[in-house]
Parts: C-alpha cells; sequence; structure tokens
C-alpha cells in the first residue's frame, strides 16, 4: 500500500456523493469556489432505483393559503417541539443534481474510503483516505470540509440503507476530530420495511399502500392496529404504526421470518394496479409475488438518522473551524418525528446554506493550517489495521452490532434493555481489539469494514447513552418504562467521546409558532 499515492488540493472538500454532498457541492461551484468530492462509491454507481421507486418519496411545501409560521408549526408540532434552535421524486431527484455537477466539471474522486479528518489546533485542513481497489492512500488539502456522508441507520439489522452506507462513518469522522452529536438516539423507523431478499431486506414499502386501503394482519390474522390507534388504524403515524407491529412481532404474533402482514389482496385487482403500480411491478421482480392476492411481509425498518453531528442551524458549521455537515451526518429540526413531506426540500435548502457558509468560509481565510504530524497519524493508523491478524472477523461483530442494537434499542427502549446493550457493546468492543484484516484480489473492502466497525460501535455507544438519558417517550423514541411525554423535559441530548451524554435545555419556542391552530393532533 502506497502511503501518499494520490494529492489534491482544493478549498472545499466534500465527503459523499449522495443529494446533500452533491447539492452542497454544486452550491460551492456556482460560487465560483474550487471543490472537489470524494466517495466510495465507483464512478458507474448510482443510488439502486429500486430504493427510490418502492419508497415513492414525495416532496411537499406550505399548503396554499398556509403562512411559513403555519407550515414551520405543523412541522414543530410533528417533532413534538424538540428541535427548534433558535433562529418516482428523490430517483429524479439525483439524477438532476449528477447531471449538474457533471455540467460544472465538479472533480469526483470515485471509490476512496475516508478513514480520517485531518485537524490542526481545532481546524480542519483536509481528509486522508485509501483507494477500495488498489488500497493507494489519498491526501486531500482543503480549506474548509463538508460532511456528507449518511447517518448511521446500519447498526440496525433491519434498514432500508445500502449495504456499506450509514454505518455511522460520519459521526465518527466528527468526534474524533472535535465535534458533538446532537440527539443520536432519535432514529425514524419506517414500519414496512420489507423483509427479503437479503439484497433488498429493509426496502421500505411505499406509504400509499396503507393510503388505498391496506391493512396490517399478524399471524392470527388479526387486524392489530384496533389495539393500538382504533380510530385511525393503519393510517395512524409512523412511529405509532411501527411501534404496534413491533409488539406484535415481540409477543409472538409475527410471521416466521419475523414480520407481520400487509394486505392488499382485499381489494379490487384494478385500484392496486391503478394506485400501486410500481410496487406491484417490484414486489412481482422481488419476490414473484402478486399483491394482488398476496400480502407482504413487513417488519419496521430504521430509515433516517434524526440526530446526528451538532451543527449551528444557520450555517451547519460545527465545534471544528471549517468543519460542515448536511443531510443524515447533522441533527436536523425534526428530531423526534418528522413530516416526511417535508424531507426532500429539506435536504435541497441546508445543502445550499451549507455549500454557501463553506464557500464563504474559505474565501475569507487569510491563511492555512497543516499538519505534518495529523497527516502521518492517519496513514499509520491505516498501516496498523492492515497489519491486523486477529482471530475476530469484523463482518460477525458487525452483526453482532446491528442485532443487540435491534433487541436494545430499536422501536421499543427500556433501561434494562439499554444498560444490557452498553454491557453487551463493551464486549464487541474487547473483542474487536483481536480483529483480523485480509486483503484479496477483490480489494480493500475489508479493510472499510474494520472502520465501519470501528464506526458501528462509536455510533451504537453514542445512541445507547443517549437513550438511556432521555427518560421520556418522544415520536419515534418510545421507553416503554417512561410512556407519557414530559414535556418538562424538552431538552437536547449532546455526546463527545470525553463526556458522553449530556442534557441540555432547548430555547423557548416564539409564540408566533406555539399559538397557530394544529391541523392534526399527532399521537406517539
Amino acid at each position: 500500500m502506497s502511503s501518499l499515492g494520490h494529492q489534491l488540493a482544493t478549498s472545499v472538500l466534500v465527503v459523499g456523493s449522495g443529494a446533500s454532498g452533491l447539492r452542497a457541492a454544486i452550491e460551492v461551484a456556482e460560487t465560483g469556489v474550487a471543490v472537489a468530492v470524494v466517495t466510495q462509491r465507483p464512478s458507474d454507481n448510482a443510488p439502486t432505483r429500486e430504493r427510490y421507486e418502492a419508497a415513492e418519496w414525495e416532496s411537499t411545501v406550505a399548503h396554499p393559503g398556509d403562512t411559513g409560521d403555519r407550515h414551520a408549526a405543523d412541522t414543530l408540532r410533528e417533532s413534538r417541539f424538540l428541535t427548534f434552535a433558535e433562529r418516482h421524486t428523490g430517483w429524479d431527484l439525483y439524477r438532476n443534481l449528477h447531471a449538474r455537477a457533471r455540467q460544472l466539471a465538479i472533480p469526483v474522486l470515485h471509490h476512496v474510503y475516508v478513514t480520517r479528518l485531518l485537524v490542526d489546533d481545532g481546524t480542519v485542513f483536509g481528509a486522508y483516505g485509501f483507494d477500495l481497489v488498489d488500497g493507494s492512500g489519498h491526501l486531500v488539502h482543503a480549506d474548509s470540509v463538508v460532511l456528507a456522508t449518511g447517518g448511521h441507520t446500519r447498526i440496525w439489522r433491519h434498514t432500508s440503507a445500502r449495504r456499506h452506507e450509514n454505518t455511522g462513518g460520519s459521526l465518527r469522522l466528527a468526534t474524533e476530530a472535535g465535534a458533538r452529536l446532537r440527539d443520536p438516539e432519535l432514529v425514524q423507523f419506517h414500519p414496512f420495511g420489507l423483509t427479503g431478499p437479503d439484497s433488498t431486506a429493509g426496502m421500505p414499502v411505499s406509504e400509499r399502500a396503507r393510503d388505498v386501503g391496506g391493512v396490517l394482519l399478524n399471524n392470527l390474522g388479526e387486524r392489530f392496529m384496533t389495539r393500538y390507534d382504533a380510530e385511525n388504524m393503519e393510517r395512524s403515524d409512523q412511529a405509532t404504526v411501527a411501534r404496534a407491529s413491533y409488539t406484535e412481532i415481540k409477543e409472538g404474533r409475527g410471521s416466521r421470518s419475523g414480520g407481520v402482514w400487509l394486505d392488499l389482496s382485499h381489494l379490487p385487482g384494478e385500484t392496486v394496479l391503478t394506485q400501486l403500480p410500481r410496487l406491484h411491478r417490484r414486489m412481482l421482480e422481488l419476490q414473484t409475488l402478486d399483491i394482488t392476492r398476496d400480502p407482504i411481509e413487513v417488519v419496521p425498518t430504521a430509515q433516517f438518522s434524526l440526530g446526528g453531528i451538532w451543527v449551528r442551524p444557520e450555517d451547519h458549521s460545527t465545534d471544528v473551524d471549517g468543519l460542515f455537515a448536511v443531510g443524515e451526518a447533522a441533527w436536523g429540526p425534526h428530531s423526534a418525528n418528522p413530516p416526511t413531506e417535508n424531507t426532500l426540500v429539506e435536504l435541497l435548502v441546508r445543502a445550499r446554506v451549507t455549500g454557501h457558509a463553506a464557500a464563504e468560509y474559505s474565501a475569507t481565510l487569510t491563511g492555512t493550517h497543516r499538519s505534518p504530524a495529523a497527516t502521518r497519524a492517519a496513514e499509520a493508523d491505516v498501516r496498523r489495521l492492515l497489519s491486523a491478524d486477529g482471530d475476530q472477523n469484523v463482518r460477525a461483530l458487525q452483526r453482532s452490532v446491528r442485532q443487540l442494537m435491534t433487541e436494545h434499542a430499536g422501536v421499543v427502549r427500556n433501561e434494562a434493555g439499554i444498560l444490557a446493550g452498553l454491557t453487551g457493546l463493551d464486549e464487541i468492543e474487547a473483542q474487536a481489539m483481536d480483529i483480523g484484516v485480509h486483503i484479496d484480489i477483490g480489494g480493500f473492502r475489508d479493510l472499510a469494514h474494520a472502520y465501519d466497525l470501528r464506526s458501528t460501535v462509536l455510533a451504537a455507544r453514542a445512541t445507547l447513552q443517549c437513550a438511556l438519558e432521555r427518560r421520556e417517550t418522544h415520536g419515534f423514541h418510545h421507553r416503554s418504562d417512561h410512556p407519557g411525554t414530559a414535556s418538562a423535559m424538552r431538552v437536547t441530548m449532546l455526546w463527545s467521546q470525553a463526556t458522553g451524554a449530556r442534557r441540555e435545555p432547548l430555547p423557548s419556542l416564539p409564540a408566533t409558532l406555539i399559538e397557530q391552530p394544529a391541523d392534526t393532533d399527532p399521537t406517539g
């Protein structure tokens, strides 16, 4: 492995080539500032289309006649007022961002795994990584860095994340650089994730399936939502439906594969074919399943990281000078329970703000920070892992973390389970001291798995410790030992490697938002 096979200097470095990363990079380029993108994805890889088609992502803005305050108030109600800080759509969105980035000739370094952000005296000056194919080192000097590498949903067994993404790498990179996390315990669980096949397990089924009349059944054939929300049934909010399915499975009324059934077979076939044509086609392709006749086996799946790296809301800067974060990497305004329709609009707006701020920071610098010692430490860390020849299998340990998090910090949590999870995580971390890393003709993917394991353990620990401290139920954070929403506990959880989980009070909400009339009265 070459220590410094490739070197590059740019004004702004964006780590991650998803929609958030591309939008941020586009904003930087359009301001006339030099920008480069580094990504694990190979040059011929785009997000798997079926992930977008089955979910049928939507986007919205304020309804006609709504004021900005009214839309903001509805958003905050859905989030349980936890995240206020003072001040076939998804696929098309990505394609257009990708095309615009090519048009602007933004350089992209493909199949490069970033192992460490380079920091000198509290200021970021670039990143270090390696090529997943040949192992050559990559050193990128930059005045500012934007982390857009996703969240940590892949630390659960059922997840909508792609295989090698969302393992918590953004959280590890940021905290090792000196940043803090905010509310990592808050994660959105989609109630309708596929149980298989392996290549698409966890992929969320379109919400339209329940909107057109789909019903949830347990292994007794009961429409079990009558026990959890008899008024709204399957059209209850996502957190309540996910919790209901989890409870049915946990109490032994689930399917053999550990799911429940989403059934459309009672509807006229023409309704299903007209309203859900893409879902019908995809289920035939994936499972040879005709949803006009047969139910879909589904399970709650970790879909979206609602907490993440602590950032300033006005520009998405972090505790580390020159370091910014956006997308699932950063905490958002919807922590407890996001309105799904806001997701894509929020992505575009926040990524634009972040890119502009990173470009502006870079343009106003009067000097540069460089630390050869930090670069040497990053190189040495890679060499140390490459020489690891222990008995523990990295991927097996990752699976152990995912199973642990599903069992102890999934849809429903309690103190005893969280403490058991922390004990189990200690044991896994001890085993990880004896891992073996093996390079073969397939490249350096095993080295990437070793770093993924490090990220997964850190993200799991932050999630468990913050979940333990948040002794209340809010949206997707459900504590069965604290089922009531503790309005007096309006706090955010801040986490760092040095301090662990700490509570911080939230600022008061403006009266203009509190007094807005509600369209709905969400529960959960």
